[in-house]
């Protein structure tokens, strides 16, 4: 199978809980599966931007992105971030190629339009060429990719990991996209946790306000990817990583499936 997997929150802080995301990606990729990892970094981006005396602003979970937190990303996302991760894969004996998305121009972004905002170097994908990314497979190794992606003037735009990995799963027909993060999945009014959600529901929960933050791109990426053919779809949170193997063939007690009815 071909499964994407996108790795973000406390799993990329915790060193104990990226080497649990690492051991279950290399337990699949032995088991003869394809997998791609898309990561963001945002908290350590986050970190970087406090010490150079910038205040991050966020709307509907997407940051304000100026020229000089674009860089702050790259330095950020396309290295610490990404090296930590790749190292963290092959401590387990698989080889990861690390990159951003806009390497290889494998990944191509235009201006993000949100609601009439400006939010700056803040890009959509519009473009995936999947060649690299079945090259390291080819090798029998894994591609890390940060999300950033280039622009049509050569600039470098930051993407929002989720909606990365959901464009990254479409063109690559996956079988599976699996979002692993720090919350327990995607909760109802009372705070309970949803284990099966439909794409409908999802939107009504939206409208409702009942999520909203970075839940918000997470959910819209969800359904962008099983409209775009994507087999399953799954939040799984990271400290339960171990559970990642058994996700196509049991069905899981933790985290949420978003479902297409």
């Amino acid at each position: 199978m071909k499964i994407v997997v996108k790795i973000g929150g406390a799993a990329l802080d915790d060193d104990a809980t990226l080497a649990k995301c690492a051991r279950s990606i290399t337990d699949l990729v032995h088991d003869g599966h394809r997998l791609a990892v898309i990561h963001g970094g945002g908290k350590a981006l986050t970190r970087l931007l406090e010490r150079l005396g910038k205040k991050s602003e966020f709307i509907d979970g997407l940051r304000v992105t100026d020229a000089e937190t674009r860089d702050a990303a790259l330095m950020v996302l396309g290295g610490m971030v990404n090296k930590k991760l790749v190292a963290a894969i092959q401590a387990c004996g698989i080889p990861a190629l690390g990159c951003c998305g806009g390497d290889g121009m494998a990944f191509r972004a235009r201006r993000k339009e949100h609601k009439g905002q400006d939010l700056g170097f803040v890009g959509e994908i519009c473009h995936v060429d999947t060649s690299w990314i079945e090259a390291a497979w080819q090798q029998g190794g894994v591609p890390v990719l940060a999300s950033l992606a280039m622009g049509s003037g050569g600039e470098y735009y930051n993407v929002n990991a989720d909606e990365m990995a959901a464009a990254c799963a479409a063109a690559c027909k996956a079988d599976a996209l699996i979002f692993l993060t720090d919350v327990p999945g995607v909760k109802d009014a009372s705070g309970s946790v949803i284990p099966w959600l439909s794409t409908k529901e999802a939107s009504q929960l939206a409208a409702g306000a009942i999520v909203s933050g970075g839940m918000l791109p997470k959910l819209d990426a969800c359904q962008q990817a099983l409209r775009r053919g994507v087999g399953r779809v799954r939040i799984l949170p990271a400290a339960e990583a171990e559970m990642l193997a058994q996700f196509y063939f049991a069905k899981l007690a933790v985290g949420t499936e978003v479902t297409r009815v």
